[in-house]
């Protein structure tokens, strides 16, 4: 699909959804980040702001990035009225065409899912190759499909972390995997809905 028709799907998206006021951070991100010194994270697909803001209010430099011009434009509104615009900075980016600049302590990807063309692994690629030594990218992706889902594919089939650590592709002289499991939690939906979900972590560090 064209560049076009990928802003106009993720804007829709966005725009059909009120903008959050308080958007909450992904659980995975604070069981991993939370001992971690600040430093430079780039959140891949921002999506409502609710990592960004959480690692701004923790002392991060944050450049949050989403194809969704709508995402966009509310995170830097948000971060603006929460005094925290000086740590984040918000860009749009198409990421199979273009990938932020810079070098990071920590690259979060959570749920980077999307029912158009992306070669996933290409950008986690190029991810890991954005860390800093002694820098994690954290991959987090759906193990099982939530019923509020917009993805209800029955046969879905979600590979594992190990998979997708093989599929990235990284060299095991420079980086590690310090992570790749599965872990159950009950999660929120739409109207107070509740469901358990399963999350494929994967944590990689780059060791120089």
């Amino acid at each position: 699909m064209s560049t076009t028709s990928a802003v106009t799907f993720w804007d829709g998206v966005y725009a059909a959804r009120p903008a959050a006021t308080d958007p909450r951070p992904n659980v995975r991100l604070g069981e991993t980040v939370t001992d971690l010194p600040p430093g430079d994270a780039l959140d891949l697909g921002c999506g409502q702001g609710g990592d960004a803001l959480w690692l701004a209010r923790r002392g991060w430099r944050v450049t949050a990035v989403d194809v969704s011009a709508v995402a966009v434009e509310r995170l830097t509104a948000l971060a603006l009225a929460q005094g925290l615009d000086g740590r984040i900075d918000a860009e749009r980016h198409d990421l199979r065409e273009s990938f932020p600049r810079g070098t990071f302590d920590l690259v979060s990807a959570h749920y980077l899912h999307t029912p158009l063309d992306l070669d996933r692994a290409a950008v986690l690629r190029a991810a890991g190759h954005a860390l800093r030594p002694g820098g994690r990218l954290l991959v987090v992706d759906h193990g099982s499909t939530a019923p509020w889902s917009w993805d209800q594919d029955p046969d879905a089939r979600y590979p594992s972390a190990r998979e997708v650590a093989e599929d990235i592709g990284l060299d095991g002289a420079a980086w590690a995997v310090e992570r790749a499991d599965a872990s159950r939690r009950i999660a929120a939906g739409p109207g107070g809905r509740t469901a358990e979900v399963t999350d494929h972590v994967l944590i990689i560090r780059r060791t120089v």
